[in-house]
């Protein structure tokens, strides 16, 4: 090493005393010869490596920064006030030995690789760990310090370069820790000068360093290529570093979620009867000298009932545990990131990321951090922004530069960078925060949290509640009535109380609907997994039911109504326009081979632009023949890039060969010398600038058409003599701008959406930070100077074709009474072309006289652009700050169907908006809006569903009732912050949801009317028997059996109803109405009418007409189960099966049995639940109270066609409801016209 410092410091002096500008003595620290034979040990060292002659004396020493040249002919924007006009010799010099420590770090990481692949590495899991937690430039030099200590000692005949990597990292430990603690770290250039090392250019120098060398060295992975692809080397860093997973929280015990079971306040009432029941029987209940045989067979059976409810509920709840997990997988599938391996960019899940992994972050693609990273360099010009506040709290954002830590879980918010992953899973900081988490035993994180505040569940909270209430005032009126007939009226043992009680908590146990939980969970629960399989993942279980109230839906175009295959298919440049309608051919091809063709000149700059200006995340991967096989990246880059390989050129050769833009191979020292002004909604435009030989820089532009042209003074032109590689740029008039506008124009209207690249030379020394005094941003921002005067070079037109199912779905939702909103960036013409391609945008929409469906011939607030809508929308208020309005907002939303060049902000505002709107509530209003423009309001608050793929839709996705994210293009925090991922970025899935949706709400909707219809029936049966005869004919056990049946095996039977496309031809559900409608109250009053009457009819008169004991009498002289109460029994449950049937009618449709062979699944249950009926009845015995013989042939047969009446009779109900309603309908108008004339005709007084 101390011979490679003595070369360079010999070829920087001889250069000096040729051009006899500077003495020897003016060299850092004086003759070289004394560094070679100091004692490398004191704190005076001489014997000084090329990084430390790097961080000398601040007036000798030329850093490596933004913006500064090597004296190659390229821009040099700091001269050495020491050295004069020899700056530029000795930065050279001094870059030269930079270059050259980097590349023996390089080549000792590919020697240590194929030396010894599977030794272990020189720190651990815990070393890194302590890393991510510290976050400290110190900890950073300590693990290298200690990796240092780690590596194999030097031996004799090891290579000079392994021997000089742990005096490089020793260097870099001394300069980090003594800034870390503090210390004046002198250099001595004579007796009385020091210079202080402090956080500088040279520190941030080194820190670079020593990030690459904790890459490079100690993780054996490479900046620019990654790790392996090796799957054994993959393994062994998981096995000395761990996986990126989180081991879930320990799943509730079965016994535990039994234990939760229990605590319902019903079945611990029937626990209690069980156990007064076999207390009573057994003791009291014993006539004396009787024998109690099985009489302690009934509580026992009530006891088994709790038992089978207790275990049905742990077990749907246990699988829940599972299925969530499952949700979570497939969750954790959609999450993935771009790495670089075998020097290849590869797109993986976070769960598959290993420490030593290069990872490529920006912005705008997979911006959320998977694991705890170390920033490498060179640094990307703009700097690399992150959103901690996930972790601190803090808001402000926070700048990383190569060296620090990025923690996982934290985002990337401006900027782009390289980092190597340091700490996975536990190892990492959220992950421990995680599984301290995990092993809290307070901690409910099931990912249903909220769950309790969906409309619905209010809802049906307020319903139990009321019947809990009702329930309750029944079983006291019970043991009232009893009390006064067997005390005050008769002269019963006071021990028969334990029989009133008994009945009361009979009563009470039909009355809740313990199951109405049980119920919609199933549903929920079943339809989140049919949504699955169509494409929706729903996150939170309440987004399926909040989805079926959806009025409005707010929709990108790209990915979602198109194809997100962007395909450049047009270009202007050279003043001409090449546009390719041969679909089978590709543009570049079109181009080339035009009798009018560009010159090479233009072809070449239009490919180096494109190659430069774009992200290094876009890339294509290209077969054997050079046919396009794959892409990853952002689709409108990938169709820049593809429409340069179409031309014949080869984008990532020109990117690998450009200084200040290659990553790789010697060029990737000098990326520090390129400048990136990032993309932003703001700029509506990207820039890259590089140096150029012939010095300064060259900038290249990419935007918005109408963006870019307004910052053009010049246009790229074809020679005029007619050599094809000369350069010829002449003045963009007026004239000439309009034409490339009205091109655009023409583009946009064939849907095309239209982006402008143009350059721009600067001069050495350019700030790339100063504002323009006159051009502003799309946003009313001051645009930054390097940014105007540009040089127009081409128009592109590119297409994104519309998805084939589109205009479907899009009609469907209209027939819901849905709304579609487009929201797009797009500029209006491209917007309303694909709007009225995809039907969001009607011919009624259009002037009547208009003779061309194009943005001006829309009526009036139709179509807005971005910065009209929030002009229109904020209004300034009497302290200068801007306030939404909603007044104005109303005036606008219900004509509002497109809304072009929009921001994130504009979305954000447009779901607040929506969601806020009480336009509904203005009668004269909406009748207005029906009357002059044919609009209907929807007699609610909006319902509003919006899409989003990028990171800035996080909040209007948050803000939104329901957001959906896209599962292909959508960022990390995107899909965190909506409820539900279309897996396929497709519109159509959106349609599904908003049917199954529907469904959801229908499904519990068909299980209270059935449960409702139960309760009502069985609280009047066990109230009659009780005031009677003192004894429901009801049994508990019985009555247990029955709600069995109606919480378990009929909740998923009713729920497990598919969808109909007949959901998507009603009105979306009205949130503030009641779940019960009239047509249900109807249902559930005359099925249990129907079923009270025959019970009735079973319970004075069956003994009678059917020729058997009365049960009553039966029981209290025999103590045996009658004939009677069985009958009873068996017919009552045979009228709920046949009636969950009807149930699955809500609207009163004539063929209840439509549809039914398409869910076996119902059928099947309907099935067992006979058997299981026929069972209990013929075998159940005691247990069951039943008769110990059961039913003869003939009364099984009167209870099922007693079952079978329900069918008719339900017809009947539909008949009597219809006539109702149409009378009642009738009688209130003419009601409304007595009173209307009564004011009309009144005498006033004067």
């Amino acid at each position: 090493e101390a011979k490679m410092v003595k070369t360079f410091m010999e070829t920087v002096i001889n250069q000096a005393i040729e051009n006899q500008t500077v003495s020897i003595e003016t060299m850092a620290d004086g003759d070289p010869d004394k560094k070679d034979n100091g004692d490398a040990h004191t704190e005076s060292s001489t014997k000084t490596t090329p990084l430390e002659i790097e961080s000398g004396d601040a007036d000798t020493k030329k850093f490596t920064t933004a913006g500064e040249g090597s004296g190659s002919g390229y821009p040099t924007t700091q001269q050495s006030p020491r050295f004069g006009g020899l700056a530029e010799i000795v930065d050279a010099s001094l870059r030269s030995l930079q270059s050259a420590g980097s590349a023996i770090v390089h080549h000792i990481n590919f020697t240590k690789v194929n030396a010894a692949p599977g030794a272990p590495f020189a720190v651990t899991a815990k070393d890194l760990g302590d890393l991510s937690s510290e976050r400290s430039h110190g900890a950073l030099a300590r693990v290298l310090e200690k990796a240092a200590s780690n590596l194999p000692p030097c031996e004799d005949g090891e290579e000079e370069s392994l021997k000089s990597v742990r005096m490089q990292i020793e260097a870099l430990v001394r300069r980090i820790g003594t800034e870390e603690e503090d210390v004046d770290n002198t250099i001595h250039k004579d007796e009385d000068e020091t210079v202080k090392y402090r956080k500088s250019d040279a520190h941030k120098h080194d820190m670079e360093l020593a990030a690459n060398a904790l890459a490079t060295v100690i993780l054996r992975s490479k900046p620019d290529e990654g790790i392996t692809r090796e799957q054994s080397d993959i393994d062994f860093r998981r096995e000395a570093f761990g996986t990126n997973v989180i081991t879930e929280k320990n799943l509730d015990s079965f016994l535990k979620l039994c234990w939760d079971a229990i605590q319902d306040f019903v079945l611990i009432m029937l626990l209690i009867l069980g156990i007064i029941g076999i207390a009573v029987e057994t003791t009291v209940g014993l006539e004396e000298g009787e024998k109690c045989g099985a009489c302690w067979i009934e509580g026992a059976a009530i006891l088994a009932a709790v038992a089978i409810v207790v275990l049905v509920t742990a077990t749907i709840d246990y699988h829940k545990q599972f299925s969530f997990i499952r949700l979570t997988q497939s969750l954790h599938e959609t999450n993935t990131k771009l790495v670089i391996r075998n020097g290849a960019q590869l797109s993986v899940i976070d769960d598959d990321i290993v420490v030593g992994d290069i990872l490529s972050v920006n912005a705008h693609n997979q911006a959320s951090i998977p694991a705890d990273c170390v920033v490498l360099g060179p640094p990307i010009s703009g700097g690399l922004k992150m959103d901690e506040s996930s972790l601190t709290g803090e808001s402000v954002l926070i700048t990383r530069n190569p060296g620090d830590v990025v923690l996982s879980g934290t985002s990337a918010v401006q900027g782009s960078a390289k980092m190597v992953v340091i700490a996975v899973g536990v190892n990492s900081v959220a992950g421990k925060i995680k599984a301290h988490v995990y092993e809290s035993t307070d901690h409910n994180g099931d990912g249903l949290d909220g769950d309790d505040e969906s409309p619905l569940f209010i809802k049906l909270e307020k319903i139990a509640k009321q019947i809990g209430m009702a329930g309750t005032g029944a079983a006291l009126l019970s043991l009232s009535v009893n009390c006064i007939k067997g005390f005050a009226i008769g002269n019963e043992d006071p021990k028969v109380v334990i029989e009133y009680i008994v009945v009361a908590i009979t009563v009470l146990a039909v009355a809740v609907p313990e199951g109405l939980p049980l119920a919609v969970t199933l549903a929920l629960a079943f339809s989140s997994n049919k949504m699955m399989k169509e494409q929706n993942l729903v996150k939170h279980l309440d987004a399926c039911e909040t989805m079926g109230c959806a009025t409005t839906i707010c929709t990108d175009k790209t990915g979602t109504l198109t194809a997100n295959k962007m395909t450049a298919r047009a270009v202007y440049t050279n003043e001409t326009d090449y546009s390719c309608t041969d679909p089978a051919v590709s543009l570049g091809d079109f181009v080339r081979g035009s009798p009018d063709r560009p010159n090479q000149l233009t072809i070449d700059m239009l490919s180096t632009l494109i190659a430069i200006n774009t992200m290094d995340e876009t890339t294509l991967e290209m077969d054997t023949a050079g046919n396009i096989k794959s892409s990853t990246g952002n689709p409108t880059e990938v169709a820049l890039l593809a429409f340069v390989c179409s031309l014949g050129n080869n984008y990532q050769d020109i990117r690998e060969s450009t200084r200040g833009r290659s990553g790789k191979g010697d060029l990737s020292e000098f990326l520090v010398e390129g400048k990136q002004i990032g993309f932003s909604s703001a700029r509506k435009m990207m820039s890259w600038a590089v140096p150029r030989i012939e010095g300064g820089y060259r900038i290249y532009c990419k935007g918005a058409s109408e963006v870019l042209l307004a910052r053009c003074n010049h246009q790229l032109a074809k020679s005029s003599d007619g050599v094809d590689n000369n350069e010829t740029a002449v003045e963009l008039n007026d004239a000439s701008r309009q034409d490339i506008l009205g091109i655009g124009e023409v583009y946009a209207r064939r849907g095309m959406r239209t982006l402008a690249l143009s350059y721009r030379d600067l001069p050495d020394g350019v700030d790339f930070d100063a504002k323009s005094d006159s051009v502003l941003n799309a946003d009313g921002s001051e645009a930054f100077e390097v940014e105007t005067n540009l040089t127009f070079i081409a128009l592109v037109g590119i297409e994104d074709p519309l998805r084939p199912e589109v205009p479907g779905a899009i009609e469907k939702c209209y027939e819901a009474g849905i709304d579609v909103r487009l929201v797009t960036g797009d500029s209006p013409n491209t917007a309303v072309s694909i709007a009225f391609q995809a039907g969001v945008l009607k011919a009624f929409h259009f002037t009547d006289n208009a003779d061309e469906m194009i943005a001006i011939n829309l009526k009036p607030n139709v179509l807005m652009e971005g910065k009209v809508f929030r002009r229109k929308v904020y209004r300034i208020d009497d302290g200068g700050k801007k306030e939404f309005d909603q007044t104005a907002f109303d005036k606008i939303w219900p004509h509002l169907r497109v809304l072009a060049r929009s921001s994130p902000d504009d979305k954000l505002t447009l779901a607040h908006g929506l969601n806020q709107s009480t336009l509904f509530t203005d009668k004269k209003a909406c009748r207005q809006l029906k009357e002059e423009h044919n609009i209907l309001v929807f007699p609610d608050r909006q319902v509003v569903a919006m899409t989003g793929d990028g990171t800035n839709d996080a909040p209007a996705l948050k803000r939104a009732d329901i957001g959906f994210a896209m599962g292909v293009a959508g960022t990390q925090i995107a899909k965190d912050a909506a409820d539900i991922i279309l897996l396929d970025d497709n519109f159509a899935s959106i349609v599904t949801a908003a049917k199954w949706g529907r469904n959801v709400y229908a499904s519990i909707q068909k299980f209270l009317q059935f449960q409702l219809t139960v309760n009502i029936s069985a609280v009047v049966t066990a109230l009659v028997g009780s005031f009677a005869y003192a004894k429901s004919p009801l049994a508990a056990i019985q009555l247990l059996w029955v709600n069995l049946i109606m919480d378990a095996l009929a909740s998923l039977a009713l729920a497990s109803e598919p969808p109909t496309d007949e959901l998507l031809k009603r009105d979306p559900v009205n949130r503030s109405k009641s779940i019960i409608t009239n047509r249900m109250w109807g249902n559930m009053l005359g099925q249990s009418s129907y079923q009270i009457v025959v019970i009735m009819f079973l319970l004075f008169a069956g003994p009678e007409v059917f020729d058997f004991e009365p049960g009553h009498e039966v029981e209290r002289l025999t103590n045996e189960n009658s004939i009677h109460y069985t009958f009873i029994f068996n017919a009552f449950v045979w009228m709920q099966l046949f009636n969950e049937i009807n149930s699955r009618s809500l609207q009163g449709e004539l063929n209840v049995f439509r549809g039914i062979e398409r869910n076996p699944l119902f059928c099947g249950i309907l099935l067992t639940t006979a058997v299981l009926q026929v069972i209990m009845v013929e075998f159940g015995g005691k247990a069951m109270h039943v008769h110990e013989d059961g039913l003869s042939p003939e009364l099984w047969g009167i209870s099922i066609a007693f079952g079978i009446a329900s069918l008719p009779i339900q017809q009947v109900i539909n008949i009597l409801y219809l006539f109702f309603h149409r009378y009642y309908g009738i009688w209130r108008e003419r009601r409304r016209v007595k009173a209307s004339r009564r004011l009309s005709t009144r005498h006033i007084d004067p």
